[in-house]
């Protein structure tokens, strides 16, 4: 990724991210533009929010989709493409970004595999409420399962057949991969 604006404070970042119609992420006093993804990116996203939702609707948890900013203790500001936070919402910048989800979900495309996979989910780390992330790739039915185990460790368990089922803690729910791929057609 380059950066689109370089030694930035996070007031001129939020001043650029709001005012713009599209999305940016913010790391380290760079700003960098998001780019779109794919059908089958947008799909699985739309699905992931579809599916957690539905299953939360009796819950004290609720889902929030890609246009909920989220930033981390450690600095990233950014868009992840689903998340999950339960109780309150602990919420700043006039209610555009959340503090506290419990689970997030990143649609991996080839633009943003690395990243979303190493130093994102570093930054991710540094959340103290967040239990689950998972890495849900776009080209091929594979997805990574980080859960948290302790205040320095994580599980990770990949699933790679429809038959699979996750078993999401911090919501207390069961999810089938299927239902995160409902409808994708892969090349």
């Amino acid at each position: 990724m380059r950066a689109l604006k370089e030694q930035s404070t996070r007031e001129e970042y939020l001043a650029l991210d709001d005012a713009s119609t599209e999305k940016h992420q913010f790391l380290d006093g760079e700003i960098f533009a998001m780019s779109g993804g794919s059908f089958n990116h947008a799909r699985i996203g739309t699905n992931a929010t579809f599916q957690l939702q539905a299953r939360l609707a009796s819950s004290p948890c609720e889902t929030m989709n890609s246009d909920m900013r989220v930033t981390t203790p450690s600095g990233l500001n950014t868009y992840p493409d689903a998340s999950v936070y339960c109780g309150d919402p602990d919420l700043t910048d006039n209610n555009h970004t959340l503090l506290n989800p419990v689970l997030i979900v990143e649609v991996l495309s080839p633009s943003t595999r690395n990243f979303d996979q190493g130093d994102k989910f570093t930054h991710y780390r540094s959340i103290p409420d967040l239990q689950d992330y998972l890495l849900i790739e776009s080209e091929s039915i594979h997805i990574a399962h980080y859960q948290r185990q302790g205040e320095h460790e994580w599980l990770l368990r990949e699933f790679q057949s429809l038959e699979d089922v996750l078993d999401l803690t911090s919501i207390q729910q069961q999810v089938p991969v299927a239902d995160f791929y409902n409808n994708i057609k892969f090349d």
